[in-house]
């Protein structure tokens, strides 16, 4: 992946306009601008031709099986949080086709599919999508043969974050050290500063592409009081998490796989799939092979799978996983426990959106916290 690491000299202040020749140079450049859209009553990614395409005033409610945009009142264009849609989808496709053969008489063909050319620029990604990109890196983009696809989309996108201005009711970035403030992994960070006559936004540069791309717009250097004002609003949001994960919850889960409390989740659960489908991170697929009607055609596709799934585990004989119980103590035994002995990090970033997204409330907090204080009363 291209390094990208802040740059505390290269900060400035662009204001409405210059945010519009912003999204203006990255689509002279060739890039496709993704943004969060309102559409549906939920915030989706879309592509963006300008800042008339952004929602201006919208805020959203968050809670555990629960989600609504909301008036906020104000000029602000990133007040709301994490929406169902990650990023992952521009970079790992819910649906891909690998390859298609043809056949000639006797014999057939084979026709590789070409890597991505796509050039996507992200704009408004948040502090925990910044580190559910890190954590899909060590995922596909490992020795000695990553992914070609993700690694061909991943090293062409060009991201612009947004720093947090105001906590999500599902949010609990600050207990898995992901947020709220990007730190590392943009090429441009933004934090929106909003006051009676003015509406800016403090950008700081992130990587060589970013430097170059705010010379080419109007900026001017920010002040001490931009700077600390910035810090104070991304400070503010980070002491109002909505939630908070366990410390230890690597461990708590390894010690508890055998624990009666995967029955009463289990008794909650619709093993429905929303949580990993929504999850920044999940990378689970399935492959499937299809031909036309005549047979001269055949491909093969990978598209998203899920744990919940009773095929994923499906092997000669049935499934391993057939209870829900089973489903829902992998998904989050392996999200927050397995993920660090295959990758070095945890599978989970704090959104939130697992919790928002399940439709009877089933928060993975709350479960991690329980695991941890059964343990107390044994």
């Amino acid at each position: 992946m291209t390094s990208r690491h802040p740059n505390t000299q290269h900060k400035s202040v662009i204001d409405a306009d210059g945010l519009q020749s912003l999204i203006g140079v990255l689509r002279d450049e060739g890039y496709q601008v993704i943004a969060p859209r309102a559409s549906d009553d939920a915030m989706v990614l879309g592509q963006v031709n300008g800042i008339e395409d952004l929602p201006v005033g919208v805020r959203d409610e968050q809670d555990g099986g629960h989600y609504r945009l909301v008036p906020g009142g104000g000029r602000a264009l990133f007040e709301y949080g994490p929406g169902p849609q990650g990023w992952k989808r521009y970079l790992y496709p819910p649906e891909e086709r690998l390859w298609r053969a043809r056949r000639h008489g006797e014999s057939f063909t084979i026709e590789e599919d070409s890597q991505s050319t796509d050039k996507y620029a992200f704009l408004g990604v948040r502090a925990c999508d910044l580190r559910a990109m890190e954590v899909q890196d060590k995922v596909f983009d490992r020795e000695p043969q990553g992914d070609p696809r993700y690694v061909a989309r991943r090293k062409n996108a060009f991201v612009v974050a947004v720093n947090c201005a105001r906590a999500g009711g599902t949010c609990f970035c600050v207990s898995m050290a992901s947020g709220p403030r990007a730190k590392d992994g943009f090429d441009v960070s933004l934090t929106e500063l909003i006051d009676d006559d003015r509406h800016v936004f403090l950008a700081e540069a992130g990587s060589k592409k970013g430097v170059e791309l705010l010379e080419r717009i109007d900026r001017r250097p920010a002040s001490d009081t931009e700077m600390s004002r910035a810090d104070a609003i991304v400070s503010q949001t980070a002491e109002s998490m909505g939630r908070e994960m366990i410390a230890d919850a690597e461990h708590v889960l390894a010690r508890n796989l055998e624990s009666d409390h995967w029955e009463t989740v289990a008794d909650r659960c619709l093993t429905c799939g929303n949580c990993t489908l929504v999850c920044p991170t999940c990378f689970c697929t399935t492959v499937e092979d299809v031909t036309d009607l005549s047979g001269a055609i055949a491909e093969r596709w990978r598209k998203w799978d899920s744990c919940y799934s009773m095929d994923f585990s499906y092997i000669h004989g049935g499934s391993i996983r057939r209870e829900g119980a089973a489903r829902y103590r992998q998904w989050i035994a392996h999200k927050l426990s397995f993920w660090h002995e295959q990758f070095g990090i945890s599978g989970c970033v704090g959104c939130g959106r697992c919790i928002t997204w399940c439709p009877v409330g089933i928060d993975i907090t709350e479960e991690a916290r329980t695991l941890r204080d059964g343990e107390k009363d044994l």
